[in-house]
């Protein structure tokens, strides 16, 4: 040991710069090492998410290691003394080491500027659908719908959206501007049936239930038309008829608020059960297999 500790004396005596260069870069990592641990620190009791703690314990281990590199090459090498070289490669290693946080700000920006949605509004980004209820600089949250619930009805789950992803998946926006969707309901009659007169009934209850959609959706498409070209000339719930293979179908097409698409359609489907139980030549229709027996034309010859 007294044999090793000559050495390195007498290679600090011999060698001042190269020696203060050493332990400059000790010290340089230990700081960088310590800043790190005290940021994962901040971090995890910030942040109670498992999934948000691993992702920025492993960013702060990119920035510590990029900084770590730049900082020991500027000691070492003398050619990165610059201070502009020195902050174009700083701001390079970070937009690397926080690429997705670095997206995730672009877009709450972008989510403020551009406001494709506001907290409230019901949207489908990509797979996720539901009402946002939330928006914050990294993620927006939004309270599910669909999924394996029908009639797009809450689901229960929260779910969280990186801001990023406003601009890698289409955004459909239910409610901004203009506040009714288009929906459509199929009710299949038999061919026995009077076509004509069920579609007559048809039109009658939707025009019971839904006109009062109507004005209002014609003042909220004016405003929107300012900012968009929209153009609806029918805003009234329509019935068309087509034919399908178990029946004639005849749809109900009409406007409706979004978060009552369900009550509106159980409304309207309990009136046509009514209406239908009260008419003896109007049956509703579904797939059915008839069997026709040839009679047996054989004739016993003598």
């Amino acid at each position: 040991m007294q044999d090793y500790s000559n050495q390195i004396q007498e290679f600090v005596q011999n060698s001042p710069a190269l020696s203060y260069k050493i332990f400059l870069t000790v010290a340089v990592i230990f700081v960088i090492w310590a800043l790190r641990l005290m940021a994962i620190r901040i971090v995890n009791r910030q942040l109670p998410e498992a999934e948000d703690q691993y992702r920025w314990r492993k960013n702060l281990t990119y920035i510590s290691v990029f900084l770590g590199f730049l900082i020991v090459g500027r000691i070492w090498f003398e050619g990165l003394q610059s201070i502009a070289t020195f902050l174009g490669l700083l701001s390079a290693g970070l937009a690397i080491a926080l690429r997705d946080p670095v997206s995730d700000l672009a877009g709450w920006l972008f989510i403020l500027w551009r406001k494709p949605f506001e907290v409230g509004d019901r949207i489908q980004l990509g797979d996720v659908k539901g009402d946002v209820i939330d928006t914050r600089i990294f993620k927006f949250t939004v309270l599910e719908i669909g999924n394996w619930v029908r009639s797009d009805q809450s689901t229960g789950r929260v779910v969280h959206v990186p801001n990023h992803e406003v601009f890698n998946e289409p955004l459909a926006n239910y409610t901004s501007d203009f506040e009714f969707i288009w929906n459509e309901m199929q009710v299949l009659v038999t061919f026995e049936s009077d076509w004509s007169k069920a579609k007559k009934l048809l039109q009658d209850i939707a025009d019971k239930h839904l006109n009062q959609f109507a004005d209002e959706a014609q003042r909220q498409v004016q405003r929107a038309q300012k900012a968009y070209l929209i153009h609806y000339k029918h805003l009234t719930p329509i019935v068309y008829t087509d034919v399908q293979d178990s029946g004639i179908c005849l749809t109900i097409r009409h406007l409706t608020n979004p978060r009552r698409r369900r009550s509106t359609s159980e409304a309207l489907w309990e009136d046509i059960l009514n209406t239908f139980d009260q008419h003896d030549d109007i049956d509703l229709a579904y797939p059915t297999m008839r069997i026709y027996k040839e009679p047996n034309t054989n004739k016993n010859q003598e």
